[in-house]
């Protein structure tokens, strides 16, 4: 224990690539553990065909600084071709990319929907637009037959973006969903420990986790995250029984009840539960009673 918290401390862009390097495991999925990283001053580029390999890497800054580069294993529907992507790269275009390593049109679609074409000077939108005719690009082909102009698109807002990256990585590179959801009148997680211990008061984040140990009497212990850490809630049974279906479904919550912080550990019992809608889109899901 005291390794890992000296090596976190001290080598933090390093500590959090070894932990997505080994995913599946633990307690906390990919996008908590870049949260935290980006928490403690860990610069998190986005996906990117061009810069990203199979898995997390570093990248060095002209500082000495390393920067966390997310790899291609999180976009879903690519596992059969990462390494093919990495081995190729760099890539001047989407044909040459689909020409050079075989893509077809749901590869294509799913670095598109990513952000991991966005090297290309393309948006989002437009590199979904270009994706099936890129895909029929094959070595041998004479090249530019396939090139063509998407038509002036739209571009996505920065909620579209957040809710694209989560439902195709599972991760955010740039920000927190809760910068852009929180409700009026709630606290943050870093403002939890300056409350008026034994207060009432209101916290809002998305679900990491819900626990039910057999040593709890039935207690329900939730996990739930914003930009500035992570808030741990006691839910009684009583309230979960009131409040099953939003308890035990719901991506994102708003909580009241009475914080616990007099002993540094700070805690919220509540006593009132209610789903933030929007979250559901913000959220690939919590880890749940294991």
């Amino acid at each position: 224990v005291y390794f890992s918290a000296w090596f976190k401390h001290y080598y933090p862009a390093e500590f959090c690539v070894g932990l997505l390097r080994a995913q599946p495991m633990g307690f906390y999925s990919p996008q908590s553990l870049i949260q935290d990283a980006r928490r403690h001053g860990v610069r998190i580029l986005p996906v990117d065909v061009n810069a990203s390999g199979t898995e997390a890497r570093l990248e060095a800054h002209s500082d000495g600084a390393f920067a966390i580069r997310v790899g291609l294993n999180l976009v879903q529907g690519l596992s059969k071709v990462t390494d093919r992507i990495e081995e190729n790269a760099p890539y001047k275009d989407m044909a040459d990319l689909a020409r050079r390593t075989d893509l077809n049109t749901a590869n294509l679609e799913a670095l598109a929907k990513a952000g991991a074409l966005d090297c290309f000077g393309l948006s989002r939108r437009q590199a979904l637009w270009n994706a099936r005719v890129a895909a029929t690009e094959r070595e041998g082909m004479l090249p530019g037959l396939t090139i063509t102009e998407a038509p002036a698109l739209p571009g996505m807002s920065l909620m579209e973006l957040v809710a694209t990256d989560i439902s195709s990585t599972g991760v955010t590179h740039n920000l927190q969903p809760m910068q852009l959801i929180r409700p009026p009148g709630v606290l943050t997680a870093a403002e939890l420990k300056t409350a008026e211990d034994g207060s009432r008061i209101r916290v809002a984040g998305i679900v990491t986790h819900r626990q039910r140990p057999q040593t709890a009497s039935g207690v329900t212990f939730f996990g739930l995250e914003d930009e500035t850490g992570l808030i741990n809630v006691m839910v009684t049974p009583g309230l979960w029984k009131r409040n099953k279906v939003v308890a035990r479904t719901a991506k994102a919550l708003v909580i009241r009840g009475i914080v616990s912080n007099a002993n540094g550990a700070v805690t919220v019992t509540a006593d009132k539960l209610e789903a933030l809608d929007i979250g559901s889109f913000l959220s690939r899901g919590s880890r749940d009673f294991h």
